[in-house]
């Protein structure tokens, strides 16, 4: 069988009521865990292997009783009982794990392949896109279906307290998390792309992922590439630029546009009192008072976007302010671990400039009389590059103190160069804001010693472990 017949493609899609058994391949990341939870719930015979296996996502895996093994244990003969194996996006074209999957002649495919062919067709899929705020956003809106009687499916690229990354439901509606990063070697385009949306929530669109793109226009592309096929509503944030220019060049779709413009939507009069947020969103030909819990303009532009979909949707006024009343936030979102030495710890996944403005923002309006200590690891491909040298220095300065946390790891950013922490704690520190960098779990926890009092909020913003902050003896010292 040669490479291209054995790709999921309209050949296997014609006989995928013959698969039965499926196997996921780097079965423990975010998006393969959530997605063999899916497969299982949807009635297939589901195992898979990984390097290894780490909670909660191997927890939520051995909870819904799916068979996992080491990759080092694994052979071809075990794969070729399967009808169709699921490789994980990690797994790179030139290795010797794709050529070990090639070998079995078992057909394959991408997560986001299998989910759009075989789980998503029959449902009405809402898509949450966007550079920042998806997995917020996806969990907002599943909260609201759920408060508004839908046993509504979802897909979360993120971990939640209580609950699955992803449930299959009952309800016609089904969400999730779209980002526009590819879905695997053998398929180079983004994830969004293969899912089957009818609608789109847009919350931003900037230049990201400069591993895998070289420009704007490249992201831009993806999603041209997507919107002819909408068949129902997009709520998009026309803050950014290259939102406006999609919705020019798609003028014939369902645009519904907010943010902050004075054109828009809404939110508008954003108040925070006693703890909660008080904004108006224009629904039809009146503006509508809302109250939530949730704090940050960030996070109300993302909640604004779910009332606005579901508004068009049919759901009415009174039923929409409940339902955005008291929400629960995704794990590592502005997420209190605890105090340290009476300094409040918060844990955030914010790795993109405009991600650490908006998060910086927010906490400065919780917490206003705090110190605030901010602790910032670049870590993704390309925030380890130089690409946003200058931008992450200017949004780093909304701290009244910095910590570089240094991984030795080179930018994959192709002909980039690494970001200059050392410059940038120059920079800093000779702007007005004491910077430092430090390279180990210790030498930070050292200088946290040191920063932290009662009057202090230590910001965390790391997509990983922060050097090992987090798995170290740090994490037992929170109260």
């Amino acid at each position: 069988m040669d490479l291209e017949n054995m790709l999921v493609g309209a050949g296997l899609a014609a006989k995928k009521a013959e698969i039965k058994k499926v196997f996921f391949y780097r079965i423990c990341g975010t998006g393969m865990g959530a997605c063999a939870c899916l497969a299982k719930e949807a009635g297939f015979d589901v195992a898979g292997a990984d390097m290894t296996f780490s909670p909660p996502m191997s927890t939520y895996l051995e909870n819904s009783g799916i068979p996992l093994q080491s990759l080092k244990d694994l052979t071809k003969e075990e794969l070729q009982k399967y009808d169709l194996i699921i490789v994980g996006n990690s797994v790179p074209r030139k290795s010797e794990f794709a050529r070990f999957v090639e070998e079995t002649g078992v057909p394959f495919t991408s997560f986001p392949s299998f989910l759009g062919e075989f789980v998503l067709k029959e449902k009405e899929v809402i898509g949450l896109a966007g550079t920042h705020g998806k997995t917020t956003t996806t969990f907002f809106l599943a909260q609201m279906l759920e408060t508004l009687g839908e046993d509504v499916g979802y897909f979360i690229g993120g971990i939640i307290d209580g609950r699955a990354p992803s449930h299959l439901g009952k309800s016609k509606y089904f969400v999730i998390e779209s980002d526009e990063y590819d879905s695997a070697y053998f398929q180079k385009i983004s994830k969004f792309r293969l899912y089957e949306l009818n609608d789109m929530i847009l919350t931003s669109l900037e230049f990201d992922h400069a591993d895998i793109f070289n420009s704007i226009e490249d992201i831009k592309n993806e999603f041209a590439s997507v919107i002819p096929n909408l068949s129902g509503e997009i709520v998009a944030n026309d803050d950014y630029q290259a939102i406006e220019e999609l919705q020019q060049k798609f003028e014939s779709k369902s645009w519904n546009i907010y943010g902050e413009k004075a054109s828009s939507l809404g939110p508008a009069n954003i108040e925070v009192l006693d703890g909660k947020s008080h904004f108006q969103i224009k629904l039809g030909n009146s503006w509508v008072k809302f109250e939530t819990n949730i704090i940050g303009t960030h996070n109300l532009l993302n909640i604004s976007s779910c009332i606005l979909l579901l508004h068009k949707k049919g759901f009415n006024t009174l039923e929409l302010q409940q339902s955005v009343a008291s929400l629960g936030m995704v794990k590592r979102r502005q997420e209190v671990r605890g105090r340290f030495q009476g300094a409040i710890v918060i844990d955030d996944f914010a790795h993109h400039p405009k991600a650490i403005n908006l998060t910086l923002d927010a906490l400065r309006v919780k917490y206003p009389e705090k110190k605030l200590v901010t602790v910032f690891e670049p870590i993704s491909a390309t925030a380890r590059s130089s690409v946003f040298q200058k931008d992450f220095k200017n949004a780093l300065k909304k701290s009244d103190r910095v910590i570089l946390a240094v991984n030795s790891l080179a930018t994959t950013v192709g002909d980039g160069k690494n970001l200059d922490t050392k410059l940038m704690v120059e920079e800093l520190s000779n702007e007005g804001t004491p910077a430092d960098e430090v390279f180990t779990a210790n030498e930070l926890i050292s200088k946290l010693e040191n920063l932290c009092n009662p009057n202090v909020l230590v910001a965390v913003l790391s997509n990983r472990t922060c050097i090992g902050l987090w798995e170290s003896n740090f994490v037992k010292s929170l109260s």
